[in-house]
């Protein structure tokens, strides 16, 4: 065990840092100079410059190096947060000499040879984590886990680095509150604002790297607002300037599978309508949804062509369901900080915001042609925002050829790369154009013969997309307002929809 071991550094001793080596090793690409295993415990040993080239980070809960500070009160479970990237995990063949790289990303649970059971989460680039030598359930930790992500979001505004590092006397005082001796306690913002008395360092969001969205439909900055004191006990604005703001969203995420011909096998969308809001007062607000919606397929009729049919739905307990039945109205005293009102799902059929057809032909013995089509089925109002293509090629590909075929000038950086050292090819579009049509050519060598499990190793199309201010399950907010006339009360009212792709995925 790291505690007892005598041939285990002092380093490795305590169990945070124990969990960020085993990540860093995880994540990082690391040279076969640099890493060793050792082939009677199965651990991974650092050497040389891959030992002193980790990643700076801010771990909050339990010792590490550098930044790393310790909690009280938390026994053998600490909450970590650090920067984190993606890279690669490099494995040892029999013997431990020869190495070979592998891509993989650590699993949310491991256990390491110390006995403990490590569980972590990712949010923003930051790790969660959390350690015990306890049969705990997996998903009560990572549920908690993630309740201290949002409490972090909602009393820092914005979940970053810098954020924690400048809050870290907050963030203290806060874990403090909900967890003592590794049993958690408040895990609400509105409760935890009655105990914790620090306020907030404001930090500048991330700034976003997709420019080539319509800023009418981007986050306004205030929503990285600290929901503490934006309004005091009583209900009252502590700033008078302050605007009275609730922002709406409406997120999807698509689960797509195509086959090789290009027809939808399976389909699936994860909704959700989330909310915050800075309202003073903290009044009852009023959300109505599509007044023809339909919730479980077995009550819908045989002529719902064109109404909203969810398979089903779950509501925050804030909410109030008395006018639902009938008015599809929701009723409710939104709590401090980010929360979701309701989840949903759909599957079925209903129409893909892309459609992908891709084709392969052999060219000679040892080389062939791909091509990939991808069509935007939107209105051209429409666009899909920071597209990425990914292409898996055959583990024996020499060189790979890109061509694009651009058919709109409306189409935003098109850009398409073989990357040799995972033989894939990446294509990648800032923005996508509703209505339009885009074709790219691979012409792939191989170095050795192509056999039908060479062709096998081809694919499948991976797509990621956002698509702004656009919705696939046609699930609209009719309106959102104040149940009680309050006179001189006019909030700002800030609705967005959002679609991304979660998998999206074409066979081939």
């Amino acid at each position: 065990m790291y505690r007892i071991r005598p041939e285990v550094g002092a380093h490795e001793r305590s169990h945070t840092e124990a969990f960020f080596r085993k990540v860093k090793f995880w994540n990082d690409m690391q040279s076969p100079s640099s890493l060793l295993m050792n082939s009677n415990t199965g651990d991974l040993i650092g050497s040389g410059n891959g030992s002193s080239s980790a990643t700076t980070t801010t771990t909050v809960g339990g010792v590490g190096s550098g930044t790393a500070l310790a909690m009280a009160g938390m026994d053998h479970q600490t909450a970590a947060a650090a920067g984190v990237g993606s890279g690669n995990i490099a494995s040892a063949e029999a013997g431990g000499t020869m190495m070979k790289k592998v891509k993989k990303d650590p699993p949310p649970v491991f256990i390491m040879p110390d006995g403990m059971s490590y569980l972590h989460i990712n949010r923003n680039g930051l790790l969660f984590a959390c350690s015990t030598d306890k049969n705990v359930s997996p998903c009560t930790v990572i549920e908690l886990l993630s309740r201290i992500a949002k409490v972090f979001k909602d009393y820092c505004g914005t979940l970053s680095e810098e954020a924690i590092r400048k809050n870290f006397i907050l963030l203290y005082e806060l874990l403090d509150e909900m967890i003592d001796y590794g049993y958690p306690q408040l895990t609400k913002t509105e409760t935890l604002k009655s105990f914790v008395y620090n306020e907030p360092i404001v930090v500048s969001a991330v700034p976003n790297t997709g420019k080539m969205i319509n800023p009418k439909t981007a986050s306004a900055n205030a929503v990285h607002k600290p929901v503490i004191g934006s309004v005091n006990d009583k209900g009252k604005s502590v700033n008078q300037n302050q605007k009275n703001e609730i922002f709406v969203d409406i997120l999807e995420r698509l689960n797509v599978i195509f086959n090789s011909s290009g027809y939808i096998v399976n389909s699936t969308i994860d909704g959700c309508i989330q909310m915050k809001s800075y309202l003073a007062g903290n009044p009852e607000l009023r959300l109505a949804l599509n007044e023809d919606l339909i919730i479980g397929k077995e009550n819908a009729p045989t002529n719902a062509y064109g109404r909203v049919v969810l398979d089903d739905v779950s509501f925050h307990d804030c909410v109030n369901l008395t006018e639902f039945e009938h008015g599809r109205t929701l009723s409710f005293y939104p709590p401090d900080g980010e929360f979701v009102v309701v989840n949903y799902r759909l599957t079925g059929d209903y129409r893909t915001p892309f459609r992908i057809f891709p084709a392969v032909e052999e060219t000679g013995p040892r080389s062939f042609e791909i091509t990939v089509t991808i069509r935007a089925e939107m209105e051209p109002s429409h666009f899909g925002a920071n597209v990425v293509i990914e292409l898996p090629l055959p583990h024996c590909t020499t060189t790979a050829t890109c061509n694009m075929l651009v058919s709109s000038k409306n189409v935003g950086s098109p850009a398409a790369e073989f990357v040799a050292a995972d033989k894939k090819v990446l294509w990648s579009i800032k923005k996508f154009p509703g209505g339009t049509e885009q074709t790219l050519k691979v012409k792939v060598s191989l170095e050795k013969a192509c056999t039908s499990q060479i062709r096998r190793e081809i694919g499948p199309v991976n797509m990621n997309f956002e698509i702004p201010m656009f919705n696939v399950s046609n699930l609209n907010v009719r309106y959102l307002r104040i149940a009680e006339n309050m006179p001189g009360y006019s909030p700002y009212r800030w609705v967005r929809y959002v679609t991304q792709s979660y998998s999206y995925v074409c066979r081939m």
